[in-house]
Order: C-alpha cells, then sequence, then structure tokens
C-alpha cells in the first residue's frame, strides 16, 4: 500500500475510531454517546422507514423502535460488519415483523421524483408518467424483490451488505435484483409504449 493510500484512508479510520468509542460509550450507559449516534443515523432510518410505511406517525414509531432495540442490543455488537450493517439489519426485522402483524405498507414513497432539468410542459409530463408508472411497479413487485432492488439502488449497499441484512444467500439477492430489473423494464416497456 503506498503512502498516499495509507493517508487517504486516515479520515476512514478515524471516523470509524470515532463511531466505535461511541458504541462502546453507548454500551456502557452514556446517553451522550447514543444520542450522537441517533443523530447520526437517524434521518437514515427514517427514509427507510418511508419505504415501508404511509404516514410519519407509523415511520416515527418505527424509528423509535429500532432504536430501543439498538441501545438494549449495543453490547452484542460484536464489530464483524460495519454498525450501519448490523443496525439496518435491525430496522429491516424491525419493519418486516410490523408489516406481517399489521398487513398495512408500501413498497416506495409516494413522494418519489424522476429529477426534472427541463422546462419543456411535454418533456415535464411525460417524467411525471414515467415516475408514477415506476412507483405502481415498485408497489406491485414481490416483497423480496423490492426490498432488494430498493437497498441496491437506493441505498447503494454491495450484495453482501444485503444478504447480512435479509440473511439471504448472496446469488438470491443478485437474482432478486435481476428478476425486479426485468419485471420492471417489461412494465415499463409496456406501459410506456
Amino acid at each position: 500500500m503506498s503512502i498516499l493510500s495509507r493517508v487517504a484512508s486516515f479520515p476512514s479510520q478515524i471516523a470509524d475510531a470515532v463511531e466505535l468509542a461511541l458504541i462502546k460509550a453507548a454500551a456502557n450507559g452514556d446517553s451522550r454517546a447514543f444520542a450522537k449516534l441517533v443523530s447520526k443515523y437517524e434521518r437514515r432510518l427514517r427514509f427507510f422507514g418511508m419505504r415501508f410505511f404511509k404516514n410519519d406517525t407509523d415511520c416515527d414509531d418505527f424509528v423509535q423502535e429500532v432504536f430501543i432495540k439498538v441501545f438494549t442490543g449495543l453490547n452484542t455488537f460484536k464489530g464483524d460488519s460495519q454498525f450501519a450493517t448490523w443496525l439496518m439489519r435491525i430496522a429491516y426485522n424491525t419493519a418486516v415483523n410490523t408489516i406481517n402483524r399489521r398487513k398495512d405498507c408500501i413498497s416506495f414513497p409516494e413522494n418519489f421524483e424522476i429529477l426534472d432539468t427541463t422546462t419543456d410542459p411535454e418533456e415535464k409530463h411525460l417524467r411525471e408518467m414515467t415516475a408514477q408508472v415506476i412507483r405502481e411497479s415498485i408497489s406491485e413487485l414481490p416483497e423480496k424483490f423490492s426490498i432488494c432492488l430498493i437497498f441496491y439502488f437506493y441505498y447503494d449497499m454491495s450484495y453482501n451488505e444485503i444478504s447480512i441484512i435479509t440473511d439471504l444467500p448472496v446469488n438470491t439477492i443478485k437474482s432478486h435484483v435481476f428478476r425486479a430489473k426485468k419485471i420492471l423494464r417489461d412494465k415499463l416497456s409496456e406501459q410506456l409504449a
């Protein structure tokens, strides 16, 4: 490893060390350390929760429940994976269990938008129609496909990270993403033709 690459990795190593120190302190009852972890990950959890739940109230309950589980389970975090992956695994399991209890969910946010860089009304309308078709198509996917697709494209997670979170084999994740993309491609070409 060259000196430049080692120096370039210092900020990441420092951030990891700081996070590990916060985790250890929080596990020992330091509420300020846990508050810093909450502050760092709350937005990610809220965004993830809105993928499953229809309203802010349910999402707030979900985020609170996840952080309670994280706080009570901090002493079980071994550091085999990144803390974010461990946290998202807890979030995923909590969301799936909540949905199974209530059977009241959506798979994709209603406010999904495609970046609009044009002022042409016709092109703008086409983009709005495309976004609507994508929302509907993703909501119609089997849950196992849509979850993998959302983790892969919207959270930019690797297949391995998704595997850790969902407890599915990596090849199954790859297959789900591939099939979801094929289903979406077919539906979009059918509806937009």
